[in-house]
């Protein structure tokens, strides 16, 4: 991961942390997003609704009953707040403040667990602000909404762990290593969010 890119983070977790930090095996046949050239790791975004819902998304070739937290690439040169704030609106059309850096999660193939991390998730929570829900950008391919409590998040996570469905050419790998890898930053944001001074208020 580039220097700059490092210290950007570093700043954020300043500003908006505490800041969760974890290390994860992934599957080595997993390929998307892990492995597309365009982008060195993701933002997740972890939507909360003036109702205090958090938004999940499912797409169109997603197994039946798979609801995720939205997440979109971080371009090559381009920084992680700007990647969240463009993200954030061309997925959901609303408007939003940052509030908190969740956390940072690097990622290393099971069968090389001393290499550099291959892929990076980092989860933000933002609150709704104005706006009207609506994907800004159909390539996404977004087909439902659904809202819950922070604390289904575990439950979420249990879900995706345990997909059993075949491989789809949508993600270049099987849904059971795609729906692990996805489970460990909902496990993540729900420890923050469920910590002493997680559930911090709205402003």
């Amino acid at each position: 991961m580039p220097l700059e890119v490092t210290r950007e983070l570093d700043d954020l977790e300043r500003r908006l942390g505490p800041t969760r930090t974890l290390e994860a095996a992934i599957d080595d046949s997993f390929k998307d997003p892990i492995w597309k050239r365009d982008r060195y790791g993701e933002v997740c975004m972890v939507i909360r609704r003036r109702d205090g819902k958090i938004l999940l998304s499912s797409k169109t070739f997603y197994p039946r009953g798979a609801y995720r937290l939205p997440t979109g690439g971080i371009h090559h040169g381009e920084g992680v707040y700007d990647a969240l704030v463009r993200e954030a609106h061309e997925e959901t059309g609303l408007d939003l403040i940052v509030r908190r850096f969740l956390a940072r999660i690097a990622y290393r193939p099971q069968s090389r667990p001393s290499d550099e991390p291959v892929f990076h998730t980092f989860a933000f929570l933002l609150d709704e602000t104005g706006g009207t829900l609506g994907t800004l950008d159909p390539a996404e391919q977004l087909e439902d909404w659904r809202e819950i409590d922070p604390s289904e998040l575990v439950g979420v996570a249990e879900f995706l762990d345990d997909l059993r469905s075949a491989g789809t050419q949508d993600i270049g790998g099987d849904w059971r290593s795609w729906g692990k890898f996805r489970a460990v930053v909902h496990r993540e944001v729900h420890a923050a969010l469920m910590s002493p001074g997680g559930r911090i208020g709205r402003r």
